[in-house]
C-alpha cells in the first residue's frame, strides 16, 4: 500500500499540472486575441480549439487533487510559483514564432503529464494513471498540430 509521501508526491505533481494548464491556456488564449497575418483565421481558430481542451482539463486536474485529499491552487500566485510554463509578453510576435512557442510549452506539458502518470502509478491512483494516457493523447496531438503548420 502506498504512503502518505507518495500521495503527497501525486498532490504536488498534479498541482504543478494545473499550474502549467492554466499557464498554458493563458498564453494560448492570448495568442488567439493577438495573432494576425496571413494565417490569421486558421491560427485564430486553432488556438480557440487548443484553449477550450486546455481549460476543460483544469477542472478535472482540480478534482483529481481533491479526491486524492489534497487542496488545489487559491490564486494566480499560487499557479505562478508552481507553474514551468513562462509568461510571453511580447508585442507583435510574429504568428509563426506563436505556433513555435506553443509548440514547446506542450511539448514541456507531455513531461508534466508523464511524471503525473508516474506519481499516480506509485500512490497507487489508477484513475489519475489512466486518465494521463488521455491527457497525454491531447498534448501530443497540439504539439502535432502546431508542427504542422510550421512545416512540418
Amino acid at each position: 500500500m502506498p504512503g502518505d509521501n507518495a500521495k503527497k508526491a501525486l498532490i504536488d505533481s498534479l498541482n504543478g499540472l494545473l499550474a502549467d494548464l492554466f499557464a498554458l491556456y493563458l498564453k494560448t488564449k492570448n495568442f488567439h486575441w493577438h495573432v494576425a497575418g496571413p494565417q490569421f483565421r486558421d491560427l485564430h481558430l486553432l488556438f480557440d480549439e487548443h484553449a477550450t481542451e486546455l481549460f476543460a482539463l483544469t477542472d478535472i486536474v482540480a478534482e483529481r487533487v481533491r479526491k486524492n485529499g489534497g487542496t488545489t491552487l487559491t490564486s494566480i500566485g499560487a499557479i505562478a510559483a508552481k507553474s514551468t510554463i513562462a509568461d510571453d509578453d511580447r508585442d507583435g510576435l510574429a504568428a509563426l514564432d506563436m505556433v513555435r512557442v506553443l509548440r514547446d510549452d506542450n511539448m514541456t506539458l507531455i513531461g508534466r503529464i508523464r511524471a503525473a502518470k508516474a506519481a499516480a502509478s506509485d500512490a497507487g491512483d489508477n484513475a489519475t494513471d489512466g486518465a494521463s494516457d488521455d491527457w497525454t493523447d491531447q498534448a501530443e496531438q497540439r504539439v502535432w498540430f502546431l508542427t504542422q503548420v510550421l512545416g512540418g
